[in-house]
């Protein structure tokens, strides 16, 4: 085979490429006989260490998740794009959207609906956080609008510490500091402004 190189150049590279790896080769070799003398205590220690540091993180496209309690569904979550966090400390999920969400009565029928950009769910808590031009919609025909939205699974309820507005058949209410169920048949808000027709 010729080559345009003349042999000597060849000769060359091949006469510096052991010289290259020699002193990875000896690194390799003194890092390995360092490590074999630690005692079992500290190789406990080590490896307890990177377990508490350890983060897993899972990634999911075109979500759809249903959470089940009691063997009924009880929200079903969708949205474009999801990151599960999981360590020691914490396991939380973040979704983003359009985020769609729909929450179901006892009987598994949609009682409501709600719309965000991203949401979060905390495991640990059981609990789902709308975040970002959050509009909720009940079949009674009752809306609440937001910029955050806390779902808890243990109580059922919602809540905000933020400016809401709530708009029935036949008023409107806004305000911030609410927290009611999650059809708004029964709600309060702390700092109340709006208005109200009686008929």
């Amino acid at each position: 085979m010729r080559s345009s190189f003349p042999a000597s150049v060849m000769r060359a590279t091949a006469i510096l490429a052991p010289r290259n790896l020699l002193p990875v080769f000896l690194l390799v070799l003194l890092l390995s006989g360092a490590c074999t003398g630690l005692s079992d205590y500290d190789s406990e220690q080590v490896s307890s260490t990177l377990r508490d540091s350890l983060i897993v993180t899972t990634e999911s496209w075109d979500v759809d998740m249903m959470l089940m309690q009691f063997g009924n569904a009880k929200i079903r979550l969708q949205g474009t794009y999801a990151v599960t966090y999981q360590s020691r400390a914490r396991q939380e999920t973040h979704i983003d959207g359009p985020v769609y969400v729909q929450l179901f009565d006892s009987l598994g029928n949609v009682e409501t609906e709600a719309w965000s950009k991203r949401a979060v769910y905390q495991e640990a808590r059981s609990e789902f956080e709308l975040f970002d031009s959050v509009s909720v919609r009940t079949v009674s025909d009752r809306e609440l609008y937001s910029e955050y939205l806390l779902w808890s699974q243990n109580t059922n309820r919602i809540s905000s510490p933020r400016f809401v507005t709530i708009i029935t058949p036949t008023d409107s209410i806004s305000g911030r500091g609410f927290e009611g169920m999650t059809d708004l048949s029964d709600y309060s808000i702390d700092e109340i402004s709006g208005r109200m027709i009686v008929d």
